[in-house]
């Protein structure tokens, strides 16, 4: 069941940027839910799951974001039903879009900026070198980067996570012909943190869910 009392406060919180609904936490009634309360954004984290939405609620006016680690074998099931991909990483995820993709797709970078092991993502110097393999891949359009910070209360360590996409960004903007325009960073641990350092795609996900009932 969502929290449809917190939402309103959040649309007015971040309405300088854009609520990403991670639903991963909710089914299809859930997200028609969030859709009749003003969230028309969805992010999904798995193929499957996406599939039973979409195909339950793809006549809505809803903006689709894939947000979890997509297979490369999965890609051909998804790719031309999802509006961003939050979670592009390597060279053989890319050779899968451009291979299946009709129409050029809106695509962020995944970056690792919490340099850990059980998180997917590009690492900070790894960026630029794919960014520039893929530049020419006319069925992708690098649109913005994507982290994810630690999972702690050092909020200063957080801050100093996030602040690795804001360099990068400027760093392909101002030397490799980049056109980026946006950072998907921040959750409902952090989100806070991420609206000071500019983030445009929040991805929240349990702060929409009413606690113990999803």
């Amino acid at each position: 069941m969502i929290n449809s009392e917190i939402i309103p406060i959040l649309l007015e919180e971040t309405k300088d940027s854009l609520i990403v609904a991670a639903t991963k936490y909710g089914d299809a009634t859930d997200v028609k839910e969030l859709f009749d309360c003003g969230i028309n954004n969805i992010g999904e984290n798995r193929t499957n799951a996406f599939l039973e939405k979409y195909d339950l609620l793809h006549d809505l006016d809803i903006t689709w974001h894939f947000i979890g680690h997509l297979q490369s074998k999965k890609v051909k099931t998804v790719i031309d039903k999802i509006d961003f991909l939050h979670s592009l990483d390597r060279i053989s995820l890319a050779d899968e879009i451009q291979k299946y993709r009709k129409l050029p797709l809106n695509c962020f970078i995944e970056v690792n900026i919490a340099d850990e092991d059980s998180k997917y993502g590009l690492a900070v110097d790894e960026v630029v070198s794919f960014y520039q393999k893929i530049k020419n891949y006319d069925k992708i359009r690098v649109i913005g980067l994507m982290g994810m910070a630690s999972l702690t209360e050092d909020t200063d360590l957080i801050h100093s996570q996030f602040e690795k996409l804001v360099y990068l960004k400027e760093e392909l903007n101002k030397n490799h012909d980049g056109q980026i325009e946006y950072l998907s960073m921040g959750m409902t641990n952090d989100y806070k943190i991420a609206l000071k350092l500019g983030a445009t795609h929040l991805r929240l996900g349990s702060i929409l869910f009413k606690k113990g009932e999803n």
